[in-house]
Order: C-alpha cells, then sequence, then structure tokens
C-alpha cells in the first residue's frame, strides 16, 4: 500500500505530496484573487495542474501524479473557489475569464510553455486554453473527458445516469416540485442564487452529493456531507457553468475546433465505467485530435483517486519526465 494515499501500488511509482515553495494570492482583476502555488523543482518541466468542477479547487493530492526532481507544478484554485476570493462569486466568473487567469498565472511565474494536465471540467478547460493559446502547450494529459455539450448535460442531469442509480437519483430531484423537474439544471440554478444563504447551502449539499455519490466505480451511492463552505461553492459555480453551456460560442465548440491541437501531444485517460462523464465524449475526442492516444482503464469510474486511473497518470507523467531528461 502507498503510505501517503492508502492506495495499492499497480506498476507505477507513487510521490508523496510535496511542500509547496511558493504561495501566493495573485490579483487578475475584476475583484478576484486567484490562490497559486508552486512545488517541485523551480528549474523543472513546468506542469499547470487545473482541477475539475468547476469549483471543485485544488488539493495537496493534487501534487502527488508528479516527480518532484523533475517537474515544476503549478496549482490554483479558480475563481471562486478553494482559497480564491471572494468565495462562491460568479460575478466576472466564465471560461474565458479563467482561460485569461491562465496565461495570467504563466506570464507571472516566467513560463515560456508548460504541459496541462486536469480532469473532468478540468480537462474541458485545458482543451479550450490549448485552442486559444496553442504555442503555449506543451503536451495535454486529460482524465475524465467532458466536452460541455447538451447530450453529456442530459445524461447527468435529465435522467440519464439516474436509470443506473435510481434511488441517488430520486434524492437529487425529490427538493425539485414536479412541475419544474423538466430542467433541473434551472430549478437548482433558482435556488443556489436565491439569496438566502441557509437554502443555498441546502440545495448546495444536495447538488454536491448526487455527483460525489457516482464518482467511485466502487461507490454505494452514499456521500458523505462535505463542508457546508466547499458544497456552496462547488454547487453554485458548477450551476452557473451548466446553466451557461460553459459560455461556449456553440455546443461542438472543442470538437471543431481540434485542428488547433495539431501537434500538440494528447494522453487521455478515462474510466471505462465513468458515470459522470461517459467514455464517449474522450472517443469522440481522440478520433480527432491527430497526436492524442488514449488509455481505457478497464474497472474505474470517474474519480481522479481511482487506483487505475492514478497509475496511469503516474506512468505518463513519468514517460514526459524520461523524454525530457533524454
Amino acid at each position: 500500500m502507498d503510505k501517503f494515499s492508502g492506495q495499492k501500488r499497480t506498476g507505477a511509482t507513487l510521490y508523496p505530496p510535496i511542500d509547496p515553495y511558493d504561495q501566493r494570492m495573485l490579483d487578475v482583476g475584476d475583484g478576484h484573487s486567484v490562490y497559486v502555488e508552486q512545488c517541485g523543482n523551480p528549474n523543472g518541466l513546468p506542469v499547470v495542474v487545473l482541477h475539475g468542477g468547476p469549483g471543485g479547487g485544488c488539493s495537496p493530492a493534487m501534487r502527488r501524479y508528479f516527480d518532484p526532481e523533475v517537474f515544476r507544478i503549478v496549482l490554483f484554485d479558480q475563481r471562486g473557489c478553494g482559497r480564491s476570493r471572494p468565495h462562491a462569486s460568479v460575478d466576472d466568473n466564465t471560461t474565458w475569464h479563467l482561460v485569461r487567469d491562465i496565461e495570467l498565472i504563466r506570464r507571472t511565474l516566467c513560463i515560456e510553455q508548460w504541459y496541462v494536465f486536469g480532469g473532468s471540467w478540468g480537462a474541458t478547460l485545458a482543451l479550450i486554453y490549448a485552442q486559444e493559446h496553442p504555442e503555449r502547450v506543451l503536451g495535454l494529459v486529460l482524465r475524465g473527458v467532458f466536452l460541455m455539450t447538451q447530450p453529456e448535460l442530459d445524461w447527468f442531469y435529465a435522467g440519464g445516469a439516474g436509470h443506473f442509480w435510481p434511488e441517488v437519483w430520486e434524492r437529487f430531484v425529490a427538493p425539485i416540485p414536479e412541475n419544474e423537474r423538466g430542467d433541473l439544471i434551472g430549478a437548482y440554478h433558482q435556488r443556489l442564487f436565491c439569496g438566502d444563504k441557509v437554502i443555498e447551502t441546502r440545495y448546495a449539499r444536495t447538488w454536491s452529493a448526487w455527483e460525489n455519490a457516482l464518482a467511485s466505480v466502487n461507490s454505494d451511492g452514499r456521500s458523505p456531507e462535505g463542508p457546508a463552505e466547499y458544497s456552496r461553492a462547488f454547487a453554485r459555480l458548477e450551476c452557473h457553468y451548466f446553466q451557461n453551456k460553459g459560455f461556449l460560442n456553440h455546443e461542438t465548440q472543442i470538437l471543431s475546433r481540434l485542428d488547433r491541437l495539431s501537434g500538440i501531444p494528447g494522453y487521455v485517460v478515462q474510466g471505462r465505467f465513468d458515470m459522470i462523464c461517459p467514455p464517449v465524449s474522450a472517443y469522440r475526442l481522440v478520433s480527432g485530435w491527430r497526436g492524442a492516444q488514449a488509455k481505457m482503464v478497464p474497472h474505474a469510474g470517474h474519480a481522479l483517486s481511482e487506483p487505475g486511473i492514478s497509475a496511469e497518470l503516474i506512468r505518463i507523467m513519468n514517460q514526459i519526465g524520461r523524454q525530457a531528461r533524454s
């Protein structure tokens, strides 16, 4: 067992968390300050980590996918979540603000090019960032691909995943009157932004519990109740982005601009039984992206912590590190 994660070793070296050598609050404008940290080798191969959600925030566990002797690891909390401020705010908080923030972080840290590592919403953001700034991206390492399309939103919020988890789905829809259940994202959005923090938090916990319960392939359908402030930020930001279709210009924006990724290496890791982001999105992405390769992990769901997914991501980053040193 790995003493830092409690996970079995599966053929890849697992590195412990590293104390960050640089932590700062970066003023990104529009009244927002984002938390940024660096760890690993200050002179190493740069990699930026994009967390999921939107609204999930980064965590120390996210550092463990990188050899600290090889990589210069940059993590940050996106607008409105984690240690960034103002907390749970959706003002001036869109995909395009986040893309701008990533570039500001890169310039502030004097990094010319970097690898971009992201999962779930972090994979969405990584793809959009790379399409906007391909010259800055050495490669993309993605997990649990989400392309921000209506079929994906319908799968998770209009009953698709609920066919597999009917008892958990019932807990999710129960607080919403039957006449509003045709648009659950809209119904939750109304309540998550009602102005009453107690009500917002109650609905935020129900929203977050639905997703958390389906993250692991070994889930029993239960979801521990998380901290109120975390749940509120997570649910508000996620619902805000989904209500606005990710602020993309059109639904197929990512897939229709895959030519912009030409020449950028892509590594996609996908759980075969991902209930939150079904594998079809990863398949479509890799099918149209020259230079991308995919690994379908047989017994895995969506979570970054799934042992097979963790092992594959570490294997990829070790491979990238060896290539950089050769």
